[in-house]
């Protein structure tokens, strides 16, 4: 029974990767385009975790640490970015 709900999960979050890519390439505003990379970012580390638990393994959970930090700290940088025209002062 667990797998087919790691398996509904895994339709659900693809299909939530699949809208948000939508939004990144035809969003209106750059802070909606914004919004959607960091929530797409998200849902590849929940696919990740989804993917570990669905193989048994651990190193996937490491993975996706590693990807929420790039995520957080590239999400951060684009909106310093977008805000004052420069990353580093």
């Amino acid at each position: 029974m667990m797998i087919f709900a790691i398996y509904f999960a895994f339709v659900c979050f693809g299909a939530a990767v699949l809208m948000n890519l939508w939004k990144v390439v035809f969003g209106s505003h750059v802070a909606d385009r914004i919004l959607a990379l960091d929530t797409m970012f998200i849902n590849a580390i929940v696919l990740m975790v989804l993917y570990g638990l669905a193989n048994g393994t651990e190193i996937y959970f490491e993975a996706a640490l590693i990807i929420a930090m790039l995520g957080f700290v590239s999400s951060v940088a684009y909106a310093r970015f977008i805000l004052r025209g420069n990353i580093i002062e």
